[in-house]
């Protein structure tokens, strides 16, 4: 497996770390997308341990942006 996918992994990764934290729904999004490349990661080079840590990154980006957008809702913005 070329080094190419840690270079995708960790960009697509820092690039939704970073808009979620401008507080954009984008990064959120994005983080739960890069979850689809670490599980075809895992499966293409049958590192399965990476499958629970997708399933469990992904329920740990969905919880935060249900409460963010709970949040922003009681805000009214």
């Amino acid at each position: 497996m070329s080094g190419w996918w840690s270079w995708l992994l960790t960009g697509v990764g820092v690039t939704g770390l970073y808009f979620a934290g401008r507080k954009r729904a984008l990064g959120w999004g994005i983080g739960l997308g890069a979850q689809a490349l670490w599980v075809a990661y895992a499966v293409s080079t049958e590192q399965h341990g990476f499958l629970a840590a997708a399933f469990a990154y992904g329920w740990v980006y969905a919880k935060n942006f249900r409460a963010w957008r709970h949040e922003q809702k009681g805000q009214g913005l």
